[in-house]
Parts: structure tokens; C-alpha cells; sequence
């Protein structure tokens, strides 16, 4: 049985964990190694990209850095979160306000000293991206479209670095990044939708309160049929192996999307759009695997 001084500290470490969105991280190593072996180095033997100590500092360094812009991210929405997720606040709150800060700054500390390993251009990489996650947080996020597009951009910088390492320019990672790209853009205003109680309790102007309601579903809608044009040149231009069926899926499954937005009302209608989206890109994660299956049963086997 644990005393309540080993409770307390366990309950801190999930805080952290929470704060620090561990299973988003998690989500985002897997998918930056997966990209690099299927995606961008298929050319190279496996063990060669999964032992390559450049690679695996650019990931470290990735999400210390990510980590971090959760930290910074918690540490300026801490009273609008009370109001749009106040168990998960309830549970971040474990920790305090001046210990994430010290985190968020050894975080970052230790992302541009391990990409120093890298070269000088890591450094300065890594440094932009530390920067721009606070310039975020601090001011663009009350910005309409200007802080989502910005969000969604940041997103995917993570893999920019890794394509930057491969220096891999074929085609079809563009349109894989496009596809990602909107459906994250997607996201983020479903988020506005999903948050607006809070966000006009601390007079953030986001699309939905400057705008509207309808605005940002047809924003949204714009961008769900947008991310169709990348899904369909993925199944019949480009050759993705059997992840062809994935993306497949993606087109009936952001079809029945679009019919649900456009009867959903609620914050709970809208958590499960949101919940939608984040499927679509988990899924699509593990789906990577699909490119090359003879590769996977090679190893396996």
C-alpha cells in the first residue's frame, strides 16, 4: 500500500504526465521514426535508420521542445482550461505554476544542447521552434485563423526536421504533408468550437466568437474537402502500398464527418468531432506500416 507522501508524488507524476501530454509524445516519436523508415529513407537498411544517432538526438530534441510548448501552452490557458476541461485542470493543478516554468526552461535547455550534437543549424532550428511555440502561446493563439494556422504549422514541424535530415524532396511527402497539415488546421477550429466558453471568458477572438458558429463550419468544411484532393492523388497517383486502403477510409469516414458537423450544436457533439480528426491521424500513424508490408513480416518473421 502506498503512504499519502507516495500518493501525493504519484499523483504529481501523472499531473506532469497530463500536463505534458506523455501519449501525444509517445504518438509523435513512433510517427517520426516510422516516417523516416517508410516514407523518407526507404532506401536505407532499417537498422540503419533506427540506430542513427543524429536521427534519434533530432527526435529527442523534437519532443523535449514539444513537451515544452505543452508546459508554456498549460501555463497560459490555466484559468480558461478551469472552465472548458476542469477535471484535467483539476489534475494539472497538481503541480504548480513556478515548477512548470522550471521544467518548460530545462526542457528547452536540454532540446538545444542535444541538437548542438547535430550541428550548429540543429541549434538554431530548434531555437526558432522554441521561440515560435512561446511567441504562440503568449500572442498569436487569441489571433483568428492567424493562431490556428500558426498551431497547425507547428505541428508538423517535427517532421520537417526529419525531412530536412533526409533531405528527401520526392512528391509524395509534400502531399502527405498537406494531408496532415489540413487535417490538423481542421482540428484546431473544431477546438474553437469545442472551447468557446472559456475562450469568451478570457476574451480570446477566435474564429467561432469574432465570426460564428456557421463561419467556422464552413471553414472547416472547405478544409475537410480540401484534404480529399491529397487523400485521392495518395490512392491512385502515388504508389503508398496497401496504406492506399487507409486512405480510402479517410474519404468515407471525413464524408460522414461533414454530415455530423453540420448537425452538431453542442460541446459534447463537438468533442466527438474532434475525437474524429484525432483518430484519422492516429490511425494513420500505424498505417504507415502498410507502404512496405513485406518489410514488416520480414522482420517479424
Amino acid at each position: 500500500m502506498l503512504n499519502r507522501k507516495n500518493k501525493l508524488l504519484l499523483l504529481k507524476v501523472l499531473s506532469l504526465f497530463s500536463v505534458v501530454r506523455g501519449y501525444n509524445l509517445l504518438i509523435i516519436v513512433l510517427a517520426q521514426y516510422l516516417a523516416s523508415i517508410y516514407i523518407l529513407a526507404p532506401h536505407l537498411p532499417l537498422r540503419k535508420v533506427i540506430f542513427d544517432i543524429d536521427l534519434f538526438v533530432i527526435v529527442l530534441a523534437s519532443i523535449l521542445v514539444i513537451a515544452g510548448g505543452y508546459i508554456i501552452n498549460n501555463f497560459y490557458d490555466a484559468e480558461k482550461d478551469l472552465i472548458n476541461k476542469p477535471t484535467k485542470s483539476m489534475l494539472d493543478r497538481l503541480v504548480s505554476q513556478r515548477f512548470k516554468l522550471t521544467t518548460y526552461f530545462v526542457l528547452n535547455f536540454f532540446a538545444v544542447f542535444a541538437a548542438s550534437y547535430v550541428s550548429f543549424k540543429a541549434v538554431l532550428f530548434f531555437s526558432a521552434y522554441i521561440f515560435g511555440i512561446w511567441f504562440y502561446s503568449h500572442k498569436l493563439k487569441k489571433i483568428p485563423f492567424v493562431g490556428n494556422f500558426v498551431s497547425a504549422t507547428l505541428a508538423i514541424t517535427p517532421f520537417f526536421a526529419v525531412f530536412v535530415y533526409y533531405k528527401n524532396f520526392e512528391t509524395v511527402i509534400f502531399v502527405h504533408a498537406i494531408f496532415l497539415f489540413l487535417l490538423i488546421l481542421s482540428r484546431e477550429i473544431i477546438k474553437d468550437l469545442e472551447n468557446m466558453s472559456g475562450d469568451m471568458a478570457q476574451n480570446y477572438r477566435t474564429i467561432p466568437i469574432i465570426y460564428g458558429v456557421g463561419v467556422s463550419k464552413m471553414l472547416i468544411t472547405i478544409l475537410i474537402l480540401l484534404t480529399l484532393i491529397p487523400s485521392l492523388l495518395l490512392i491512385f497517383k502515388f504508389d503508398v502500398g496497401y496504406m492506399h486502403y487507409y486512405f480510402a477510409g479517410c474519404i468515407v469516414l471525413l464524408i460522414l464527418f461533414l454530415f455530423i458537423l453540420f448537425r452538431s450544436n453542442t460541446k459534447k457533439q463537438y468533442v466527438w468531432l474532434h475525437n474524429i480528426i484525432k483518430l484519422i491521424i492516429v490511425v494513420g500513424v500505424f498505417s504507415i506500416l502498410l507502404i512496405n508490408v513485406n518489410l514488416v513480416l520480414n522482420r517479424i518473421l
